[in-house]
């Protein structure tokens, strides 16, 4: 029997490794000589270093600016002159306690400072991974990071950054939300970065009127863009100020570890994230998951799900909590509490 585990992070508890070696101990328990695969994955946000870092490469460590502007230590990777960087190093939510939370004042500065440095590094090409911010400020920090300071402009120009064109970006994320309205970044991710209501509709505002004077700034807009709204908004401000093209993080970290290859002759695909819910449907990384599992079953495990239904309609065979009913929050954010209910869930679906 042969079994792919390839689980995303769960946010403010386990990295992917950390869930995919929990879920392949339940796989073992049921049959001890199964051959498993443990695959690092991640759709652009938390873990795609991890994921990335199967090719080799260096990984660079430099100071920068976390949401709250508190200088911090972030890491990305280079191989050769491509550079590979996780957004959420820098403006993580990770970053933040929930006490902390306003995406009103946070910023994402930080993520700025990495691109200058890869620039300087000599990067030719970079690759952006979105997803697990702690901001929504539209990508307007990060503009500023790119320049090293506080920009009166609400439209800063920095063009130099790709030294004429020469420079490749590419933003790696898996969400296809535009940048305003009711799908768009406020709205949707808001609430869970610590936004009320008016929050959310204050920062569409703010999102809504920068867009409007870069597009007649600039002579175009890329708000309305599948994958604007990602990552608070940074989706945009990559695309609308440094050209970035935008690629399915699941289908580049697929590409980079041989998915495709290593699911073909798999009897089943166990994937996972913290929440699942309709807004998996928006591309999240158990979509991508399903999409390069070839004809093997694909499980789905979260610590909380909802829309059972849509998601088993989407080609999920099993779609299963990892927490028993009435389970505190914060117990089960415990990652030794969430890797042994992993090992359970799986144990049980296994032997089932």
């Amino acid at each position: 029997m042969k079994v792919v585990v390839a689980i995303d992070a769960f946010k403010g508890c386990l990295r992917s490794m950390e869930a995919n070696h929990a879920a392949a101990e339940g796989v073992r328990r049921a049959y001890p000589e199964a051959n498993i695969c443990e695959v690092a994955v991640s759709d652009g946000g938390e873990g795609f270093i991890d994921a990335m870092a199967m090719k080799g490469g260096e990984l660079k460590s430099v100071n920068v600016h976390d949401p709250l502007m508190r200088e911090v230590r972030a890491q990305y990777l280079l191989q050769g002159q491509t550079a590979l960087i996780e957004a959420a190093e820098a403006c993580g939510l990770w970053r933040l306690k929930p006490e902390e939370r306003n995406p009103l004042v946070a910023t994402s500065y930080g993520v700025g400072e990495i691109v200058a440095d890869a620039v300087r590094s000599g990067a030719k090409t970079i690759i952006v991974g979105l997803g697990g911010s702690g901001t929504s400020d539209a990508g307007q920090g990060m503009l500023e990071g790119v320049l090293g300071t506080k920009s009166k402009n609400p439209c800063p120009d920095i063009s130099s950054i790709l030294q004429g064109d020469k420079i490749r970006v590419i933003i790696a994320t898996d969400v296809e939300n535009p940048l305003c309205g009711k799908n768009g970044a406020a709205h949707v991710f808001g609430p869970q970065k610590g936004a009320t209501a008016e929050m959310v509709e204050e920062l569409d505002k703010r999102a809504k009127a920068f867009a409007e004077t870069a597009a007649r700034d600039m002579g175009f807009d890329c708000s309305e863009q599948s994958g604007a709204g990602a990552a608070g908004g940074l989706g945009y401000a990559f695309m609308q100020f440094l050209h970035a093209e935008r690629r399915s993080g699941i289908d580049i970290v697929a590409e980079t570890i041989g998915l495709d290859s290593l699911t073909a002759d798999a009897d089943l695909v166990i994937t996972g994230e913290g929440s699942a819910d309709r807004q998996t449907l928006m591309g999240k990384l158990p979509m991508g998951i399903l999409r390069h599992s070839g004809s093997a079953p694909v499980i789905l495990i979260a610590g909380r799900v909802s829309d059972r239904e849509e998601l088993q309609g989407a080609g999920f065979a099993e779609v299963v909590c990892i927490n028993p009913p009435g389970l505190p929050m914060e117990e089960a954010l415990r990652p030794e509490t969430a890797k042994e209910n992993i090992r359970k869930t799986v144990y049980k679906l296994i032997s089932e």
